[in-house]
């Protein structure tokens, strides 16, 4: 058999990931805020993109300055000039006048003297606390030689985020370059300053010491921490009370007073700013009806700047390689405009296609939300469920019923007794719910609660209501047992 070289012409079809197309598809699965922040990118980048403004906004704008505007009665032909009034302008001083007049202020009647008293911008300015700064705030205040402030420094430098110690005195003694004594002694300092309990070893030591600033070293709940740490973790109350030969009920009282203390007293000066979540959708109910809305507040209405395109339009007149920059640019910055827009009209497909499938739960609630997957919408709105999901990521919703996630209303189903299905996050309500009315002193077993999902015709096992429950962040019915 012979074998030769050929030419061969053949058509074939596939899909190629252009820049463009990738940039499409990490727009799609960007939250709101992410957004934001890539169109300020784009903006400082790209010199034809502009921020516009709302038409909303400018017909305001418009409807307000005809407003201001007064209305005469006296109707004046466009071939009669008018003539300004210049009667009484030479009288005005305008020397005193511009000396007068502040560029901050918006009256002139204000001084440099006030301005002067007034704090400056810097001063308006506010810096939450962290533990190290209150700590250090504290050392500051302290009469204390050189090496002890530099050893005390060296401990609070070493503080974890709840303000425990982790390292030896070994170690601090070799960072800090102190002796023993000093590292000691500041220890001992630090561990005085506020919160109680920081500078602690571990959870025994820090509940010990604020029981000590509280004066209750020697109290009953301080022997249990200090000799029977483990059997409280288990709440063997009646072994505690047999071994001290102590009423049970003074026991219960001491473990009462412990549960009160603070087993993380750094975590106060430590905690994260609350971000706030702004939904990127709203579902509103009108009449009958559920109304889908975009929340496009905070987002930039963009633009092409009018200078460049005047240029691209008289191209004759330009550069070639100005022309094929603004060019390159101007396929960018319309891109990204088509992206951003293609965005919003798949998130609003996506919404209106949950709020025909999970119709039940915008009227009544939780309990009524049904098992719902990615192709069921997908197929819906005709699109693949991997834009779907790219879609539901970290996008908000407001609903009559809440905020909730787009991705909270895809789950699975569990099979009823009837025949019927219910959604996994509905069984993880009705299990909260039946937690949160039970008796504290004698919570319910896993398997007390399949027993009552079983009278609501739910049948799940016992394992599924422990995975559910510790989704939840719900212990077991040892550790929800309260006795006082």
């Amino acid at each position: 058999m012979a074998l030769d070289l050929r030419l061969q012409v053949k058509l074939s079809q596939q899909l190629v990931m252009t820049p463009q197309l990738q940039q499409a598809i990490k727009l799609l699965q960007l939250s709101r805020v992410e957004l934001a922040d890539v169109v300020t990118e784009e903006l400082a980048e790209n010199p034809l993109l502009e921020e516009g403004v709302d038409p909303k906004e400018e017909r305001d704008e418009l409807s307000t300055e005809l407003e201001k505007e007064p209305v005469s009665d006296v109707e004046v032909s466009p071939e009669q000039e008018v003539k300004a009034e210049n009667e009484g302008m030479e009288d005005i001083d305008w020397q005193t006048y511009l000396e007068g007049y502040s560029l901050n202020s918006s009256s002139p009647r204000d001084s440099y003297e006030d301005q002067e008293e007034r704090p400056s911008y810097e001063s308006l300015l506010t810096k939450k606390s962290s533990l190290v700064d209150h700590l250090m705030w504290q050392l500051g205040l302290s009469k204390v030689g050189q090496d002890e402030r530099l050893a005390a420094a060296e401990i609070i430098g070493n503080l974890d985020d709840v303000g425990y110690l982790h390292a030896s005195i070994e170690e601090l003694v070799e960072t800090s370059g102190r002796s023993v004594e000093v590292v000691e002694q500041a220890l001992q300092r630090v561990r005085m300053f506020d919160p109680a309990g920081v500078a602690a070893r571990n959870l025994q030591d820090c509940l010990l010491l604020q029981l000590e600033r509280m004066e209750l070293g020697d109290s009953l709940a301080a022997v249990i921490l200090r000799d029977y740490i483990s059997e409280l973790e288990g709440r063997k109350y009646q072994v505690i009370a047999k071994s001290l030969k102590t009423p049970l009920d003074e026991v219960l009282e001491a473990a009462k007073l412990i549960s009160e203390l603070d087993p993380r007293p750094g975590l106060q000066y430590n905690e994260e700013d609350i971000h706030y979540i702004v939904p990127d959708i709203y579902v509103k109910k009108v009449g009958d009806e559920y109304v889908v809305t975009q929340n496009d507040e905070g987002l930039p209405n963009l633009r092409i700047n009018s200078l460049y395109r005047s240029a691209l339009t008289n191209s004759d007149s330009v550069d070639k390689k100005a022309n094929e920059y603004i060019q390159d640019k101007m396929r960018s910055a319309v891109w990204l405009i088509k992206s951003i827009h293609q965005r919003q009209r798949t998130i609003y497909k996506v919404t209106k296609s949950i709020v025909k499938f999970q119709r039940a739960f915008f009227d009544h609630g939780i309990e009524h939300l049904k098992p719902l997957v990615l192709r069921d919408v997908a197929e819906d709105i005709e699109m693949h469920e991997s834009t779907v999901s790219r879609v539901t990521t970290n996008k908000y919703v407001q609903t009559p019923q809440g905020l909730f996630e787009l991705k909270f209303f895809f789950n699975s189903g569990i099979n009823t007794a009837d025949g019927d299905s219910v959604a996994s996050e509905s069984v993880k309500s009705r299990i909260k719910e039946i937690i949160a009315g039970e008796d504290q002193k004698k919570p319910y077993s896993d398997q007390k609660i399949v027993t009552l999902l079983k009278e609501q015709d739910i049948n799940i096992a016992r394992r599924t209501v422990t995975k559910y429950r510790e989704m939840l962040g719900l212990g077991s019915s040892t550790e929800r047992k309260r006795l006082f």
